[in-house]
């Protein structure tokens, strides 16, 4: 990689920023986010370099005196494309939800948080200063109940990743046990394809393959039970795990947000048709209804619906944490 003069870094970098002279590809797995996109570049901040690793769907990631920035953006992305209105505040609320998790799940697995404090000021509320992992290529997902890809794989085949499941469950149906249902890492524009435990043992080897699957059900296990308790039902969740300089498997990226989840109100939920969301899920349906061909470039957000977008990701916060947004 050529080292390059440092230059400003804009305050938001936005798809159209990524591209030019002053970006090079690197090594996206080395780092505590699954980057979709790779790119270089370098500023200074006061008295520190901080340069910029990544850009990715909904993150952008920093080096900064050897450890990682992590900063979430307002962008949104569905079906692996990134829509071109950001939802505003998006990027705090899930920064300061994920912060909270990982509080919870401290004695379940270590996490890559190092400070949510120590970030440029630019990025304050929105960003975490974290340890640098060597990301394991799965994403490692668990599921509760039976909706989105998970049903039309049952639908086809009686199983969601290999996993068989019994017969006559619907859209919504609450599984008998959260089964562990991976996918492969695709680069950015590519869709994550679902694939099977063995898939995960042929890739990582036995022990590891038994370890993701371990810690994936415990978080979302303990994250499910506590958003019970608050009325808020997580339906599935995904996850990703990176390794550690001493080989510990470690909780990293974003935990049990409105991005990587679905959230329902359990007070709501009926199986039989598809449920009342919390999470991204409302703008991924307006955006499928608008007969997008699920390609770049995708349609404009109205602002009605960035505004009911915006409004349910900070009821979700609210409802799982308890505290006012």
């Amino acid at each position: 990689m050529t080292p390059e003069a440092p230059v400003p870094v804009p305050r938001a970098v936005t798809p159209a920023a990524r591209t030019g002279p002053c970006f090079e590809k690197t090594e996206a797995s080395d780092y505590s986010v699954a980057a979709r996109c790779t790119s270089t570049r370098s500023r200074e901040s006061r008295e520190n370099t901080v340069k910029l690793l990544h850009s990715g769907k909904v993150r952008d990631v920093y080096e900064d005196r050897g450890d990682i920035i992590l900063v979430a953006s307002d962008r949104v992305s569905v079906y692996d494309v990134i829509l071109p209105t950001p939802i505003p505040d998006k990027g705090k609320i899930l920064t300061q939800l994920s912060l909270w998790w990982f509080e919870q799940l401290a004695d379940i697995v270590p996490n890559h948080v190092i400070s949510a404090t120590d970030v440029p000021a630019e990025f304050e509320g929105r960003a975490v200063r974290c340890r640098k992992l060597k990301m394991v290529q799965v994403e490692c997902v668990a599921r509760g109940y039976l909706t989105g890809s998970g049903l039309k794989d049952y639908q086809a085949r009686g199983a969601v990743s290999g996993v068989p499941l019994p017969p006559g469950l619907v859209d919504g149906s609450r599984l008998p046990e959260p089964i562990f249902t991976p996918s492969t890492k695709a680069p950015l524009g590519q869709h994550d394809e679902p694939i099977t435990f063995d898939d995960v043992v042929a890739q990582e080897g036995a022990e590891v393959a038994e370890e993701l699957r371990r810690i994936t059900l415990a978080v979302y296990g303990r994250g499910a039970e506590l958003a019970r308790e608050r009325g808020v039902i997580i339906a599935d969740t995904k996850i990703e795990l990176g390794w550690a300089a001493d080989g510990t498997l470690v909780l990293g990226d974003e935990v049990l947000t409105s991005d990587s989840s679905r959230f329902w109100p359990a007070d709501q939920w009926e199986p039989g048709h598809a449920q009342f969301s919390f999470d991204k899920q409302f703008v991924r349906d307006w955006a499928t209804g608008t007969g997008w061909d699920k390609k770049e470039p995708a349609p404009e957000v109205p602002a009605e619906i960035v505004e009911i977008t915006r409004a349910r990701y900070i009821e979700a916060y609210e409802r799982v944490t308890g505290k006012s947004w």
